[in-house]
């Protein structure tokens, strides 16, 4: 049996990650540059509607909190908590990223630059909910202290490529996330919140993209094969928060992010921006990833067909039932 590396074979020596992130580091760096020059600062204090605040029960002594006092509807309430848990576990990607990518240099640079402009997000979406009396803020802390209490570890933390190519697409996810809660929320000044977050993550996206773009140039078979394996196991990064399984049915039910939203809104436009599926120039690898990225794309299609008729079939029924209903 033949133990020759199918990248050698194809005539490129694999790149071990210390390697690649010396040689992609000019490319952080002017990514990096270019980040700041299009990033337009803002503040997360001025996105809070704060004149409806009121005390809540406790050492105030103020109202305790009803469900009817929330402005947001089902789907929006549920998809902002999901949200906003995501953004808290920042600790812990800060962690990730840092031990990977290191705290020197131009990937310093950027850890930090990223950690300190993810900070906002949660920031300011909690002191929104509260202000607002969106969600009950006793189940909110609690779940709070139990999904940061479990940390988050990365599906991709042995390798550099790998996390390129995750959060290549996990920053256009959040992005398409925070948009279209935002848009199904029910509250203006909730849309223009997360409208707000979600521009900081299209750049986020943009960067990480522009990255793995690069990385096609180093290495385009080990770069296919990692965007292969993420693609095929992607994972949200709040995959392991308190009640995430029911609370991503309500979420894709809603039309928030399910299936088609996840392989039209995220897969397809970072694949097609970087031409994967029509990359030349590839060893036996890299067009055995290829291949394989293509039939996951269709077979993902084929997914989304049936969730889709599923959710049209389960909506009809509730609309059936909401008519019958006597007002």
């Amino acid at each position: 049996m033949s133990t020759a590396n199918p990248a050698i074979a194809g005539g490129r020596a694999p790149f071990a990650d210390a390697g690649l992130l010396i040689d992609l580091e000019p490319v952080v760096a002017r990514e990096l540059d270019r980040h700041l020059g299009v990033f337009r600062e803002w503040m997360p204090h001025e996105y809070v509607p704060w004149s409806r605040g009121l005390d809540f029960d406790g050492p105030l002594g103020g109202e305790p909190w009803e469900p009817a006092q929330s402005p947001l509807t089902e789907v929006g309430r549920t998809a902002m908590v999901v949200n906003l848990l995501t953004e808290d576990n920042l600790p812990s990607y800060h962690r990730e990223i840092a031990t990977l990518f290191g705290r020197d240099g131009a990937w310093g640079t950027w850890v930090d630059r990223w950690t300190a402009e993810e900070a906002r997000h949660s920031m300011v979406m909690r002191d929104y909910l509260l202000a607002s009396r969106a969600v009950d803020p006793r189940a909110l802390e609690t779940a709070r202290m139990t999904h940061m209490s479990g940390g988050f570890v990365s599906d991709n933390r042995h390798s550099a490529l790998r996390s390129i190519a995750y959060v290549a697409f996990q920053e256009l996810a959040t992005r398409v996330s925070h948009r279209n809660t935002g848009r199904e929320c029910g509250d203006p000044a909730g849309e223009q919140m997360l409208a707000r977050i979600a521009a900081d993550e299209n750049l986020h996206m943009i960067f990480y993209r522009n990255l793995l773009a690069a990385a096609l140039e180093v290495a385009p078979d080990q770069a296919m094969r990692a965007i292969a394996e993420v693609l095929t196991g992607f994972r949200m990064p709040g995959h392991g928060m308190p009640g995430f399984e029911r609370a991503a049915a309500t979420i894709a039910l809603g039309g928030v992010y399910n299936l088609r939203v996840h392989l039209d809104d995220v897969l397809r436009p970072v694949v097609r921006y970087l031409k994967v599926l029509t990359l030349g120039a590839l060893g036996p690898d890299g067009v055995q990833a290829q291949a394989e990225i293509g039939e996951y794309l269709d077979a993902l299609d084929a997914q989304a067909r049936n969730q889709e008729e599923r959710r049209a079939v389960i909506l009809a029924r509730r609309a059936a039932v909401r008519q019958s209903s006597p007002r």
